[in-house]
């Protein structure tokens, strides 16, 4: 499997000139960042500018698309006073019908999506999803990895993650049970893969590409990034349970659509 460099590789990269060495290697091809995002007005402004202040002018990310998913707050207003080119979504509200609506508003080669609600968000998250996309012909999808502490105790997030995703790879998709952040909402994926398989609704999205990705691709076209800690909304248990259903539909949906293994004749 192809490893992608850690976090803090790209941070001593950048200090020698790393990101202008990237928009060499990048060359003709195309990057967009991609932000779905609902009442997420505390955050969003930030994020949006730690690309447009450093990444869009260095000719890293050449667009930047938030879709405000039927924002009750100046999400929408904060994002594109950043800088970002913002659309509200047009599909059915959710994850899922946000990200398919952000696709269809690029036609970049390399789409890197993140989260609206990181706290601690530099600019590095995106150098660090992209660059082996850039680097490595093989690579397909990047997914982030991190640590995710909750409530300032380390190691106690990603509570759907441990209790529920993991398990189910594990069971099923064994191959891919040592993803670090199944879950991940950064990521990375290359235009084909984007064209080729169809973005599940909801909150399934994430997991429903991974599976996807690795059956149509193979698991080595999929690498992780180690992007440090991430700190972002923890969400009470009760908003947790819809998550977690759709997980659970979106693997055993894929399990059963799967066709039988063919036994060979004794």
């Amino acid at each position: 499997m192809t490893t992608a460099p850690p976090l803090t590789a790209w941070r001593a990269k950048q200090a020698r000139g790393g990101i202008a060495q990237l928009v060499a290697a990048k060359g003709s091809r195309s990057i967009a960042v991609c932000i779905p995002a609902r009442d997420e007005a505390a955050t969003i402004g930030g994020i949006v500018r730690s690309i447009t202040g450093r990444l869009v002018p260095a000719g890293l990310v050449d667009e930047l698309v938030v879709v405000d998913d039927g924002s009750a707050d100046d999400t929408g207003a904060r994002a594109a006073g950043a800088g970002a080119r913002v659309i509200r979504n047009r599909e059915p509200a959710g994850k899922g019908g946000a990200l398919r609506c952000a696709v269809a508003e690029t036609d970049a080669d390399i789409v890197v999506f993140l989260d609206g609600d990181v706290v601690n968000f530099p600019p590095w998250f995106v150098v660090g999803l992209a660059a082996p996309l850039i680097e490595d012909p093989g690579v397909v999808m990047v997914k982030a990895g991190y640590e995710r502490p909750l409530h300032g105790r380390p190691g106690e997030g990603g509570r759907v993650t441990e209790i529920l995703a993991r398990p189910l790879l594990e069971r099923f998709y064994p191959e891919l049970a040592d993803i670090a952040q199944p879950l991940a909402g950064e990521f990375a994926v290359r235009r084909e893969a984007l064209d080729e398989i169809e973005l599940a609704d909801g909150y399934a999205v994430d997991v429903a590409l991974l599976i996807d990705v690795s059956a149509r691709f193979g698991r080595d076209a999929i690498a992780e990034v180690d992007l440090g800690e991430r700190t972002h909304r923890n969400r009470p248990l009760h908003q947790l349970r819809p998550h977690s259903r759709a997980v659970l539909d979106a693997v055993l949906d894929r399990v059963a659509s799967r066709e039988p293994v063919a036994h060979r004749p004794r």
